[in-house]
């Protein structure tokens, strides 16, 4: 918890309502579609997506300390799922989560969450934007009315064989539905008012978010449209999707429960650890972008997020829910609506439990034009051109994992994308490494060639190449100085290539000076001589040089 200088909590749960009340309404409109969609591509019982939207605001929200990181089924894990349904029940498949939760939790409690910091700010940057234009690219066929195929995942190739810009393509050719375009366009420019004047001029308008506008507005359109244009009103299968239970006893009816006579089936087994490999790296890595977005840059416990995440999928996996992991779009939504701490998370979660058991009529109401507009409007703020503007002004070791995750996640999926930029950005590390190793300086005195050669603080066998090639290049009756006073470590692949120059100096008529690290020598310097073929004490503060 971040704490004022008097000591007084500067965001508890309950400080900031104005804030994340208003925040947890957009939360829960961005939620609900996602959540039906990604069941919808999973292959899942669309009621599956409603109760890990739940239980990853609830659940996860009060036992999580991330300030805005917001759970729920992951477009990242569809393609598991799906694959996992063709070969197995559902009911087995849900004794599959509650197993993948048990092994988070034991992760969390071993601290592996550390794992999430190795990863490079420029891939983690080109994440955000990358999954910023996936969301662009998937919303605009929903804003011209085409709902035929759920666009949620964030793979280039969809589950039914198509890929993004295949299904933008179909979308030119005839599937526009004009009042789902009359409905985005009256979106965005409510969504536009709001964000460049409104908000800016007028501090009520802070309260009441641009996008729970949007909602309303689009369901009083639909009721004007069908009542006097009907022309222009949209049918039911543009309208969001939520299971109606007609009494209590149906709602319960809804919940599906894991077959635990399977607990011996090693295919149960193989499927809940890798739901909790990729469930648990894509909670981590999400966990880094969000802290990155958060203003109060307030660090969320990476270790007790997976033990809270595998808390979660035990509870979804008992009561019929997908797995669940934190997810950026949901994460990003609230960040951008501007909720200050978890408890938008925790609300949006309340609010969709009430909505789901009371509201389902109403919920069904909402048009998914307007909510692929509050989505694009998330994904431009997450891949604004001023941030590649930015990131290229930092340098082509920034830029390139930066260009290379984004692709990677446009033209593959997240994983691969991030793998990318990881393997860029580890690269870009050890060019760095090799090149920065030493420095050697050109000196002119006694009427001889005279050079320095300056090793780093830490020198080890990656520099081994680079400091070899120097040597090679020293010219001839040249009195070379190898200063390694400043090391604090040098590996002993370096120490040998560096007295094997030593001791081949005199076949090209090079006197060598080489000062040992001082933390060797208890502060005392010493010399390497090669008469003696050892190192040995020199004069005190003065370089020795060395004859053949």
């Amino acid at each position: 918890m971040i704490k004022t200088e008097t000591g007084k909590n500067k965001f508890g749960i309950l400080s900031h309502l104005k804030e994340d009340i208003p925040a947890s309404f957009v939360v829960l409109f961005v939620a609900i579609p996602l959540c039906l969609g990604i069941a919808l591509a999973s292959g899942a019982p669309l009621f599956s997506g409603l109760i890990a939207g739940i239980i990853g605001g609830i659940v996860v929200g009060s036992m999580s300390d991330s300030a805005h990181g917001v759970s729920g089924p992951a477009a990242g894990l569809a393609v598991v799922v799906f694959e996992a349904l063709h070969t197995m029940s559902f009911e087995i498949f849900l004794l599959a989560v509650v197993i993948g939760g048990v092994l988070q939790i034991i992760l969390g409690l071993s601290r592996a969450g550390i794992i999430g910091y190795f990863f490079p700010s420029a891939a983690i940057k080109g994440m955000l934007a990358g999954i910023g234009i996936i969301i662009i690219l998937k919303q605009i066929p929903h804003a011209f009315g085409y709902d035929k195929e759920w666009m949620g995942s964030d793979s280039f190739i969809q589950l039914n064989g198509e890929n993004t810009f295949t299904l933008l393509w179909k979308l030119l050719l005839g599937h526009i539905t004009p009042g789902a375009v009359i409905i985005a366009a009256l979106s965005v420019a409510i969504l536009l008012l709001w964000e460049l004047y409104l908000t800016k001029k007028y501090n009520v308008f802070t309260l009441i978010q641009g996008p729970i506008v949007v909602v309303a507005a689009a369901i009083c359109c639909q009721f004007i449209t069908k009542s006097y244009f009907p022309q222009y009103s949209v049918g039911a299968e543009h309208l969001v999707s939520v299971p109606v239970a007609g009494s209590i006893s149906s709602f319960f009816d809804l919940f599906t429960f894991p077959d635990f006579s399977q607990l011996g089936n090693k295919e149960v087994y193989i499927l809940g650890i890798t739901i909790a490999i990729v469930a648990s790296l894509e909670t981590l890595l999400c966990v880094e972008a969000t802290d990155k977005l958060d203003k109060h840059k307030r660090v969320t416990s990476t270790n007790r997020e997976l033990f809270a995440q595998g808390t979660g999928n035990i509870l979804s996996g008992m009561i019929g829910g997908l797995p669940i992991t934190q997810v950026i779009v949901r994460s990003s939504a609230n960040i951008q609506a501007g909720s200050r701490t978890k408890l938008s998370t925790i609300l949006h979660g309340l609010l969709m439990l009430i909505c789901v058991a009371l509201l389902p009529s109403v919920l069904n109401l909402i048009p998914l034009s307007a909510l692929a507009c509050i989505l694009i409007m998330v994904g431009y703020k997450l891949a604004k051109p001023s941030l590649f503007v930015q990131t290229y002004k930092l340098g082509w070791d920034q830029f390139l994992p930066f260009v290379v995750t984004i692709l990677g996640i446009v033209f593959v999926d997240l994983l691969v994308g991030l793998g990318l930029g990881c393997c860029i950005g580890t690269a870009v590390v050890l060019i760095r490494n090799y090149k920065n190793s030493h420095f050697l300086h050109m000196e002119t005195g006694n009427g001889g060639k005279q050079l320095r050669m300056t090793l780093a603080e830490d020198v080890n066998f990656l520099n081994k190449g680079a400091i070899i090639k120097e040597l090679a290049k020293v010219p001839k009756g040249t009195l070379l100085t190898i200063d390694l006073s400043k090391c604090y470590s040098i590996d002993y692949d370096v120490r040998e290539a560096i007295e094997d120059f030593i001791k081949a100096s005199g076949d090209r008529n090079i006197n060598v000076k080489l000062k040992k690290p001082l933390a060797e020598t208890n502060g005392k310097e010493e010399i390497y001589s090669k008469k003696l073929d050892k190192w040995v004490l020199a004069l005190p503060f003065k370089e020795k040089a060395l004859s053949a």
